[in-house]
C-alpha cells in the first residue's frame, strides 16, 4: 500500500489539494507556494525516508484562535510536507472506510461539503420530517484514543509503514 501513497501521480494530486487549499505555514516557515519546488527538489528523498521507515514529521505550530464567548482553541498546523504526505495517504486509504458511512453522513468525505447537508435537510424538512440531527463531537481529535483508533486503522490498513506514519503524525510534538 505505501507504493500506492509515494506513487508519483498520486503525490502530484494530493500537492494539488493541499495547494487549493491554501493554509498557512508550519513550524518550518514553508508555504504552500514553496511547496512543488520543494517537492520537486527533494521527492527521492523523502520517498526513501517513508519507504525505509525513517521519515519523521516535523513538530506541529500551535496557534489559538479565537472562539464565541472571549474562548480560544488550539489550532494545530502540520508542515506543509507532512500535510501533503497526510493527503496521500489519506487518498489510498480513504476508499476503504467509504463504505461504511452512512448515505446522509457528510463530514470529513470526499465530494461532501456542509452546504450539501443543509441543502438535504432542507429536502427532509420539505418532506414533512421534523427532526434533523447535527453531532459535532467536542475535542474529539483531541481526546481520541490513539491505541483504539490505530487498532481500528489496522483492520483496514494492513500496511506496517502506512500505519507507522500515521502513529508519528498523530504523536508529533506541539
Amino acid at each position: 500500500m505505501i507504493e500506492k501513497v509515494i506513487n508519483r501521480k498520486n503525490m502530484l494530486k494530493a500537492l494539488r489539494q493541499v495547494v487549493s487549499n491554501q493554509g498557512s505555514a508550519g513550524t518550518d516557515g514553508m508555504t504552500v507556494k514553496e511547496l512543488s519546488t520543494h517537492l520537486k527538489e527533494n521527492r527521492d528523498k523523502i520517498v526513501t525516508a517513508i519507504s525505509n521507515g525513517r521519515y519523521f514529521p516535523q513538530p506541529i505550530l500551535g496557534i489559538e484562535i479565537p472562539k464565541a464567548k472571549g474562548k480560544t482553541r488550539l489550532l494545530d498546523i502540520p508542515t506543509v510536507t507532512d500535510r501533503l504526505l497526510q493527503q496521500a495517504v489519506s487518498q489510498i486509504i480513504s476508499f476503504k472506510f467509504e463504505s461504511e458511512f452512512k448515505e446522509f453522513s457528510y463530514g470529513f468525505r470526499p465530494d461532501r461539503n456542509a452546504q450539501q447537508a443543509v441543502q438535504q435537510s432542507q429536502k427532509y424538512i420539505n418532506e414533512g420530517y421534523q427532526h434533523i440531527v447535527d453531532i459535532d463531537l467536542k475535542n474529539f481529535f483531541d481526546e481520541v484514543d490513539h491505541c483504539i483508533l490505530l487498532q481500528l486503522l489496522y483492520r483496514k490498513v494492513k500496511c506496517p509503514l502506512v500505519l507507522t506514519l500515521v502513529r508519528r503524525w498523530l504523536r508529533a510534538p506541539i
